[in-house]
């Protein structure tokens, strides 16, 4: 069965505008006539297409969009935008033709203007970084719901507005997604938003015609050096965010050496934080408990200020996370003081698939997460760790057809950090998954403390082998999947979630298994 495709979040209610408007505003040159031409809608997408949608044709990999302007046109798209090579292609469409340069490049601001989303936006608040930007981003909206504001979320799990939650896409949509996104939000009343940008966002455009009022950087490890050249082509990917046409003002955690780069580059003002003992920054934090159940933490900043709070989840990097949300907001301009009344018993964020806890008291601990570089596997190895009595199991797989400089890293700190460790599948994609498995053992081999090693496929058998390693007092770690509800196996999603195999497999053994998702509570 192949999993459903998430939807496209768009406004219930749009305000048709001229396709004359947009030309004489943008200076760009068209074919055919735009008379009465209005638009209420953007896609990229020809099977997408609503009616009054200005269709997008890009050229892409495989071929031109362009080549599907008939398509559009028959499902009710009123105009096409692309390029010259495009505009030949589209011509038989019968559709005005509007010709740019680069319709990637243009997409934000014809987007923007299209949707409004630039008249009275609400506050934006962006985080980056190769680890931590999806949790930050909760633990931003989190806290935005505890002092009492209608809020808005995109990251890779979900999209949030208001009370409405629909599965994502991308880590961060294509620009006009992400335009008909806010101006969705605009309707519900939304007033701040916090967004997860990937260095992809910023290298494709999709967040071109925004203004972040805060923009933060989490840290920079190695991942996507499928896509970047190397580390330094990665790190230049992300600083681009703290240019002043992406942000008025950042927050930069210095927990990775790459973090001060940031600062020495930022061309917007900034302020620094770190959790890390021996690094200071202007804004420090100091774990004070750490449990299964959630870990405590003091953020202390200039002037001695400070605020107590709690996440419900584990690990000193989690703790980071939210030291990092409350920064972002106080640059925001909300109190400090305001902020630790509103979180004086705990950030109530419930995160999918961030070392999520899916068993119940009388069991093993079993956590679910999405991490997939080395340097969140030593992160939360090391969480569920500190928070273990007993052996610390370790699941994962490892993409295929993505990044594989990084597999034989993720094998080595995965046996070096565990006592057991099982390696499975995960997204095989179009690549064998026994050789993906081959690598991720090769790499468990070279640890210098290893793990005792099981090698099983498929997922569904791995987890009952976890499981049936593990005692009371022990803790699995199943890396990898985390919130996602698919796997991709050859180009189609199949209907898969990691974490109801986990409880599934807890029940089939006799074990307690814990509610499923609910937020954070006072655990104190």
């Amino acid at each position: 069965m192949t999993a459903r495709i998430p939807p496209v979040l768009r406004p219930e209610h749009p305000l048709a505008r001229p396709l004359a408007g947009l030309v004489s505003e943008f200076g760009l040159e068209s074919v055919g006539s735009l008379d009465g031409v209005e638009i209420t809608g953007v896609t990229l997408r020809s099977t997408e297409v609503q009616d009054g949608d200005l269709f997008v044709g890009v050229r892409g990999v495989a071929g031109h969009g362009a080549s599907y302007a008939a398509d559009a046109a028959a499902s009710g798209a009123v105009a096409v935008l692309t390029d010259v090579e495009g505009a030949e292609l589209a011509a038989s469409s019968g559709l005005p033709v509007v010709i740019v340069d680069s319709p990637r490049a243009a997409l934000g601001g014809v987007s923007a203007w299209v949707y409004r989303t630039n008249e009275h936006p609400p506050l934006l608040l962006g985080v980056t970084g190769t680890n931590g930007k999806t949790s930050t981003s909760y633990i931003v909206e989190a806290i935005l719901k505890q002092l009492g504001l209608v809020t808005g979320l995109s990251s890779t799990a979900e999209r949030h507005i208001g009370d409405l939650n629909v599965v994502s896409r991308l880590t961060t949509p294509e620009a006009s997604e992400m335009h008909a996104l806010l101006a969705r939000m605009r309707e519900s009343e939304v007033r701040a938003v916090a967004i997860e940008v990937s260095a992809q966002a910023l290298s494709r455009n999709r967040v071109d015609g925004l203004l972040f009022d805060v923009v933060a950087f989490t840290n920079l490890s190695h991942d996507h050096l499928d896509d970047y050249a190397d580390m330094d082509e990665y790190f230049e990917a992300k600083v681009v965010f703290f240019e002043p046409d992406r942000g008025k003002r950042g927050v930069v955690s210095l927990d990775s050496p790459w973090g001060q780069k940031v600062v020495e580059r930022s061309r917007i003002p900034v302020t620094t934080i770190s959790a890390t003992p021996g690094v200071v920054g202007e804004w420090n934090v100091e774990i004070l408990e750490e449990k299964a159940e959630f870990t405590r933490f003091r953020l202390t900043g200039p002037e001695g200020r400070s605020v107590e709070s709690s996440v419900p989840l584990i690990g000193w990097h989690m703790a980071a996370n939210a030291g990092l949300a409350i920064v972002m907001l106080v640059e925001a301009g909300f109190e400090l003081e305001a902020i630790g009344q509103a979180i004086d018993g705990g950030i109530t964020a419930y995160l999918p698939g961030r070392t999520e806890r899916v068993s119940g008291e009388r069991a093993p601990s079993v956590f679910v997460d999405f991490g997939h570089s080395p340097d969140a596997f030593l992160n939360t190895l090391g969480a569920v760790r500190n928070v273990t009595k007993g052996k610390v199991i370790m699941l994962f797989g490892a993409d295929g057809d993505r990044d594989k400089t990084k597999r034989s890293e993720m094998g080595r700190v995965a046996s070096e950090n565990s006592d057991i460790l099982v390696i499975t599948d995960h997204h095989p994609r179009f690549e064998d998954p026994d050789s993906i498995r081959a690598m991720l053992v090769e790499g468990a081999n070279l640890a210098e403390h290893q793990a005792e090693l099981y090698e099983v496929s498929p997922p569904e058998d791995a987890i009952r082998k976890a499981v049936s390693l593990a005692k009371e007092g022990d803790s699995i770690l199943w890396a990898g999947p985390g919130h996602q509800d698919y796997r991709d196996i050859s180009g189609v999603r199949t209907e898969y979630s990691a974490r109801q195999l986990a409880r599934d497999a807890l029940r089939e053994a006799g074990w307690d298994v814990a509610p499923t998702a609910s937020a954070g509570t006072d655990p104190r």
